[in-house]
Formats: structure tokens, sequence, C-alpha cells
């Protein structure tokens, strides 16, 4: 039998649901103006923005809630959001389109295949995760976002002294968060006890609403890449 490579471990099952026609006329129109450029070469974020601005990074937006408000109230910042459900790639698009915002960029390619291809290594000055899947069956544990491999590609993105965001509601999922970056040698955490972290700069999106009204404790993290 004739060797198959074996395909990447996915962080993420494909559930698009229910895309609105705004959504799709947005992915129609403004996909094109706002993706981030698909080229052989990695691409610095000075020639997709026209400008040298900090680059923040949302890996898995959702609905594009908070990478729109920080785009809306930082614009001496610029945005790359990694997201790969459709109907809220459009969603942000509609937002970005209707304030008129020149700060963002998107792309709908799984950030495995994105991260080591597309951006320069220390192009960006902060990555963000905020409630990513958690997978929470525990033989599915190993497709959940935050592990070595994802991270090393996080490591060789972020600048030196560039700051790791994470946030999730899930507790086993806070201490695998803990673990693996904690071991990590290109990450320190921030906390003098090598723990949890405040609550950082972000908007309630409806997965952080809804985890609150579950009763669940939300746990944020931050690092710095050394």
């Amino acid at each position: 039998m004739p060797h198959q490579a074996l395909r990447p471990l996915r962080s993420f099952v494909r559930r698009e649901g229910r895309i609105t026609p705004a959504q799709q006329r947005a992915l129609a129109e403004q996909l094109p103006r706002f993706a981030w450029p698909d080229q052989p070469q990695p691409i610095a974020p000075v020639a997709v923005f026209g400008r040298v601005a900090p680059l923040v990074i949302e890996i898995g937006f959702g609905n594009g809630d908070n990478v729109f408000a920080q785009a809306l109230a930082h614009p001496e910042q610029d945005f790359l959001g990694l997201e790969v459900h459709r109907p809220g790639v459009g969603a942000l698009l509609q937002q970005v389109d209707a304030a008129g915002l020149n700060n963002v960029r998107v792309s709908t390619k799984d950030a495995m295949e994105f991260m080591p291809s597309a951006l320069p290594p220390g192009a960006a000055d902060v990555v963000q995760i905020f409630f990513p899947d958690p997978w929470p069956k525990k033989r599915h544990h190993k497709r959940r976002l935050v592990r070595d491999n994802i991270m090393d590609l996080v490591a060789r993105v972020l600048r030196p002294g560039g700051r790791l965001l994470l946030a999730t509601d899930w507790e086993n999922y806070a201490v695998q968060m803990l673990t693996v970056l904690n071991a990590h040698p290109e990450f320190e955490n921030q906390m003098p006890a090598g723990g949890y972290a405040p609550r950082c700069e972000r908007v309630k999106t409806r997965f952080e609403r809804r985890a609150e009204r579950l009763g669940h404790v939300i746990r944020d993290l931050e690092y710095r890449r050394r």
C-alpha cells in the first residue's frame, strides 16, 4: 500500500451554520478588499497596511466583535483576524466596511497553515486567543489550539517582547494552557507566581456572556515572548 501523508490535526470543525444574505454579500464584496494577500512568500504588515504600526493578531475571532471594537478604539494599531467560519468573517466585514476602517485585515485560512507562510518572523506585537474551542471530551483534547506545535508558530510570528493573551472559561483547558505555556522556552508568564492574569482589554462577546450565564469562571493568561 503506498504511503499516505498524515493530515494535520485540526483544532476546529467547520460548523458554518446559517449565513445571512448580508454576510454573504460582505464576503463577496468586501473580502477581496480586506483579505490578507495570498502569496507564495511571507509579506510584511507594512506592505499590506501601508504604514508602520503595531500589529495585533486574533486567532479564532468568532463574529469579530472584539477585533472590531479594538480596531475602532485604537486607530494607531493594525489588526489581523484569523477565522475559518465564514459567517463570522462576513459579520466582521460588515462592521468594518460600515465604520470605514482601514486597519483591519482577515484570513479564512487555518492558523496552522497561515502563520508559517504568510507572515515574516517577529511581525506581530500581540497575539490574542480568546475562548478557543474547548474540545471538552478528553479524547479530543489533542485537538485543542493551545498545544506545543501551534505555540511554536505563535512564537515565530511574535517579536521579542511581544505579548500573548489568552482567555477560556473551561477550567481544565486553562490548566492545560498554563502547563503548555509555562513549559515553553519562548514564553514567559507575566504573573509573579506563574498563574492566571487579570482580565485583559477586550469586549464581552456572546461566548463570554454565555459562559457567565452558565456560571463558568473566566480565566485570563498573559505571556511575553522571550
